[in-house]
């Protein structure tokens, strides 16, 4: 069942949060009461102007979707039929669904025979049977209020006159019909995206037409471009952003260099990835008078390129994110901006945005500044190439081949590595998570077909520059946030994570204890601790990635919003995200506030803000979506050509009809299925996380290692199906 996302009432500045559910409770407990916008405010406890028009137009909305009723002018009660929810539908793999509402305690269980064509995600009305007699809440679709998508992946089957698309995503449960004259020429087989037009009243399916032939399914640009259509990613840019973007003027200017601090003659470099194309951060490093360190964190100015109200940030903005596929990245910028002009490349002027930190050998801010800068890159180091200079020291060629910027910068890297350990030590004694998940990397051949599988795994150079990143976002968000008794708080975008979901840490508390470990539940800096100390220890072990994968799974999701609850899993009061404007809208806002701020402007309204923020949220869990689907698909394509080898896997799930195996030496992860399991009957014991043999008793517990054989591959739908090797 989907877990109820955590209810956060908070009331700062402009903005109310689940001003909806205030609203319908205050009402719902007075139901044969009228109330007008200022009874409601004086309930809610707000008096600002800006508040109460917030109210006026919730109290609108909700009485032309028949929430409420308006019994005579600017007065409403709760509309009496109250066994109607509304909400959003999440469709389960066997077919049944559960609504999601802000409005109900629990979620609503609604059985396949009662979906009445809603689709997963729409937003739909509900109503609820027994809602008071049974502790099971179950209800029935009777409207669907707006479809969350139209435009279905999936291969096309025809017949004579007419075809049916079987679409991609399972949770479709009902395959497309397309009529003779919707087929687009489309041939039987290929992948293609569907339209829904309608579903007639009568008909179990919807119908729809054919707008876009992808491909020959099981080719790699098809299944490539299927995962794109899938969520909307758009692989090419339109003409026009296009062309704006090739009109920009990249020249720096003497005028604008005038307007910026002039850090050019400062000791500066970047660390990146081995294949990155884009750079949008560098340090600096420069050894004061007094014996403090001047560490600068300069961000590419986007913003100076990017101008509000164009196409090309209406582009950014539609985008929002940057999508990393294991072949390709679909950018949020074009290339020329993205690759060229702001890119920190060495040996280049580049205009940037700087959070500039005096600091001294316990790592702590003995000053701060924030500002537009103008830099030059001395070198730019792989995350490789540092991490070498962190283990070996400095490279005595280079001090003999007279190369003293080269020997200046190794000694700036091992001096803020000492720095960034300080930085990360203390962030874990207050209480931050430290998740370093590994991540699965492939080796790619000239047609990006899967020739090995490696694991990037978080070093100290990788850690140096986290923690200076990390130190810019909470700075900036602490500037802005961090205001003065009786003064108004800013409108600011930050990057809130809330605390751990109690049932969850529950489920996962009795799950490792079958593996001697144990989460400390008696509070927040407990569990906290206890997480840390279950990271540290399945370290290496077999069970390392399904434990890490349960642990992330227990956390709530990370996401953009005007409304401060501080960062539960970095332990910060105050975050935002500065840092990477080339590839993440939040930190193209989070740059045009700053710089606002900084030339004393006014604080803008919060509810477009809120809004961008939502957009931005909702993107980055596509994009993220989009790219373990990207992951998935090349590990099934790897496993083609390593059909008939063992492997040696760990069980990483149970159910009642098999269980998911993950091969330890690549992460590929598939499925044994009950049926297959040939030497007992299996039946499935949920208290164990357990498949038990009748006769044998033979325990397939959660975490156990066996070994497996690929039995099939289904490139297109991306699982894999595995026998039990004795």
């Amino acid at each position: 069942m989907p877990c109820k996302k955590k209810d956060i009432f908070k009331k700062k500045g402009n903005i109310i949060k689940d001003l909806t559910k205030e609203i319908l409770s205050i009402l719902s407990k007075n139901p044969t009461q009228e109330f007008n916008y200022k009874q409601i405010a004086a309930k809610i406890g707000v008096t600002d102007p800006a508040s109460k028009n917030q109210i006026i137009q919730k109290l609108v909305e909700l009485s032309g979707k028949k929430r409420i009723d308006e019994t005579v002018r600017g007065k409403f009660k709760i509309h009496l039929f109250s066994n109607y929810y509304v909400g959003k539908l999440e469709v389960t793999s066997n077919g049944n669904a559960y609504l999601v509402s802000e409005d109900l305690e629990d979620d609503i269980f609604i059985s396949a025979n009662h979906l009445n064509k809603g689709l997963n995600s729409d937003i739909v009305k509900v109503y609820v049977f027994n809602k008071k007699r049974s502790k099971k809440q179950e209800g029935e679709v009777v409207e669907i209020i707006k479809r969350y998508k139209t435009e279905f992946v999936g291969v096309l089957q025809l017949n004579n006159n007419f075809g049916f698309v079987i679409a991609d995503d399972y949770k479709m449960y009902a395959d497309i019909f397309i009529g003779k004259k919707d087929l687009n020429e489309a041939k039987n087989g290929e992948k293609v995206v569907a339209e829904l037009i309608e579903w007639p009243e009568n008909s179990k399916n919807p119908f729809g037409k054919i707008t876009k032939i992808i491909g020959k399914p099981g080719e790699h640009e098809t299944e490539i471009h299927s995962i794109l259509y899938e969520y909307g990613l758009p692989y090419e840019f339109p003409y026009e952003v296009q062309n704006e973007a090739n009109q920009l003027s990249t020249e720096i200017t003497s005028s604008e260099i005038f307007q910026r601090k002039d850090i050019r003659r400062i000791t500066t470099f970047t660390i990146d990835p081995a294949d990155a194309k884009d750079f949008d951060d560098a340090l600096s490093y420069k050894v004061l008078e007094n014996g403090n360190i001047e560490v600068g964190v300069h961000i590419a100015d986007v913003t100076h390129y990017l101008t509000e109200n164009t196409v090309l940030d209406d582009e950014a903005y539609k985008r929002a994110t940057s999508v990393y596929l294991v072949d390709r990245v679909v950018p949020m910028l074009p290339e020329i901006l993205s690759n060229e002009v702001c890119s920190l490349k060495p040996n280049e002027d580049k205009l940037t945005f700087s959070a500039i930190f005096e600091i001294n050998d316990k790592a702590k801010i003995i000053h701060q500044w924030f500002g537009k800068t103008v830099m030059h890159s001395d070198k730019r180091f792989t995350y490789e190439q540092a991490q070498q200079i962190i283990e070996n020291g400095i490279d005595k060629n280079t001090v003999e081949n007279n190369e003293p910027k080269s020997v200046e910068i190794s000694e700036a890297i091992l001096k803020l590595n000492d720095l960034a350990k300080i930085l990360r030590n203390e962030r874990i004694s207050k209480g931050a998570i430290t998740f370093d998940k590994i991540e699965v990397k492939f080796h790619l051949d000239e047609k990006a077909n899967p020739t090995g599988v490696y694991f990037k795994e978080s070093k100290d150079s990788n850690k140096l520059i986290e923690e200076f990143m990390l130190l810019a976002n909470k700075k900036v968000a602490e500037y802005i946030g961090k205001t003065k008794e009786n003064t108004p708080e800013k409108t600011f975008v930050y990057r809130i994570h809330d605390e751990p979901n109690i049932d969850k840490l529950y489920a996962l508390n009795n799950l490792i204890t079958k593996f001697g470990y144990k989460i400390k539940m008696t509070s927040q800096r407990d569990i906290s601790e206890s997480l840390n100390m279950l990271l540290k220890n399945v370290q290496g072990r077999a069970e390392e990635n399904m434990i890490e994968t349960l642990a992330i799974r227990t956390m709530s999701k990370a996401v953009y919003s005007t409304e401060n609850i501080g960062h539960y899993g970095l332990s910060f009061s105050h975050y935002s995200h500065f840092t990477s404007p080339i590839r993440r809208y939040p930190d193209v806002m989070v740059h045009r506030l700053l710089f606002h701020y900084l030339n004393n402007g006014k604080s803008p309204n919060p509810l477009k803000y809120e809004e961008m923020s939502e957009h931005c949220s909702d993107r980055e869990m596509m994009a993220s979506s989009a790219e373990r689907d990207s992951i998935k698909y090349m590990q099934v394509k790897y496993m083609l050509d390593h059909q008939n080898e063992v492997f040696e896997g760990v069980i990483s799930g149970v159910t009642e009809w098999g269980i998911y195996v993950e091969i330890i030496e690549n992460k590929c992860e598939g499925m044994v299925r009950t049926r297959d399991i040939k030497d007992d009957f299996y039946i499935f014991d949920d208290k164990q996380y357990a498949l038990v043999g009748q006769s044998t008793k033979n325990i397939l517990q959660l975490g156990s290692k066996v070994k497996v054989i690929v039995k099939k591959i289904d490139l297109e739908k991306k699982y894999l199906d595995f026998n039990l090797v004795k």
